[in-house]
């Protein structure tokens, strides 16, 4: 039996996990309709995307959407910190929504209470066929004083509002998106795959967050993961990501950080072992060692007859147990975000 590639091996697997044509079409429909209605509700504000559609790389089932609207300075008068929070803002935004929307999507409800940060859309009417529901999150935010940021809305604290710029995040990606040549969204779809299948020790951003920090021209995606994981182990000895728009603060984790470094190193350590199998002449033996990384969309492979070869030369040249650790030299760390 003769294995694939690593390179064909990836791209199989992101092709099948990526998101339709026609599903990203529906969802940016979507979203046009609410960004209208936001604007509606408050004129002169501007609207923002945000989330894994706005960054190109989402994967499907697609569920979600994710847009703010940024109010004018005369409307965000009186609201902040040191002023009103944004339950207010929040009902407006919900209020138009139903208008706007519910002759369309009668199964249509927005909800404001309990929410955190933004108004929870639920349009009744999945975008992904046997999907339940597909969602949006509609943030309603504050221009900072500063300049530089924003206020987002965060009911759970006692400031009720955040410092965050997930406008120049959105920029950031797609940045990232045109000088990888798209590499940098491809990667990114297969690492949010491989963190789902490994108990989401990482959120989407943070894996973006770390991804733009090493992942900066075209390369192969199987050095793209290589890369990545390199430097998202190194860069979590330090302690959390920070934001790489430098104005909130670190990016939570999904499980204490031992045990995110631990899944890091781990599958760091199956990439280069598949790099060194494909390297070496045993296909089977690296698509085994990639189907750990993400499983479901690299299938294993039965690589029982290449490795009992490999020992049996290994054996023959008297270097079986000096061989059997990994020398694959990794990448270094590329810069830090204060660079």
């Amino acid at each position: 039996m003769s294995g694939k590639s690593l390179a064909t091996l990836l791209e199989e697997g992101r092709r099948e996990i990526q998101v339709t044509d026609e599903e990203l079409a529906e969802a940016k429909r979507r979203r046009g309709l609410l960004a209208k209605a936001l604007r509606r509700a408050f004129p002169g504000a501007k609207t923002y995307f945000n989330g894994s559609v706005a960054h190109g790389d989402a994967n499907s089932p697609l569920t979600d959407v994710d847009l703010g609207a940024v109010l004018s300075r005369a409307d965000a008068a009186g609201y902040g910190p040191d002023g009103h929070d944004a339950l207010s803002l929040m009902e407006r935004a919900r209020d138009v929504i139903r208008e706007d929307l519910e002759d369309e999507f009668h199964r249509l409800t927005v909800e404001v209470a309990g929410r955190r940060r933004a108004v929870l859309v639920r349009f009744g009417d999945p975008v992904t066929k046997q999907q339940e529901d597909f969602t949006a999150d509609v943030m309603t935010a504050v221009p900072h004083p500063s300049g530089k940021g924003l206020y987002i809305p965060n009911m759970e604290i006692a400031a009720k509002w955040d410092h965050a710029d997930p406008v120049a995040h959105t920029e950031m990606v797609l940045r990232a998106i045109e000088s990888t040549d798209v590499v940098f969204a491809r990667a990114v779809r297969l690492l949010k795959h491989w963190n789902c299948k490994h108990s989401k020790p990482l959120c989407s951003w943070n894996i973006k967050a770390l991804a733009l920090d090493c992942i900066e021209t075209p390369m192969p995606l199987i050095e793209a993961l290589q890369v990545f994981f390199t430097h998202a182990a190194e860069q979590l000895e330090a302690g959390p990501t920070p934001d790489p728009a430098g104005v909130a603060g670190d990016i939570p984790l999904g499980m204490p950080i031992n045990e995110v470094r631990k899944r890091l190193r781990t599958a760091r350590d199956y990439v280069d072992r598949a790099i060194e199998h494909q390297v070496e002449g045993r296909p089977l033996s690296a698509q085994h060692a990639l189907h750990q990384v993400l499983p479901e969309i690299v299938p294993d492979a039965d690589a029982t007859e290449e490795e009992a070869a490999r020992l049996r030369r290994l054996a023959t040249s008297g270097t079986a147990l000096a061989s059997l650790g990994l020398a694959i030299p990794r990448p270094t760390q590329t810069r830090a975000w204060a660079a």
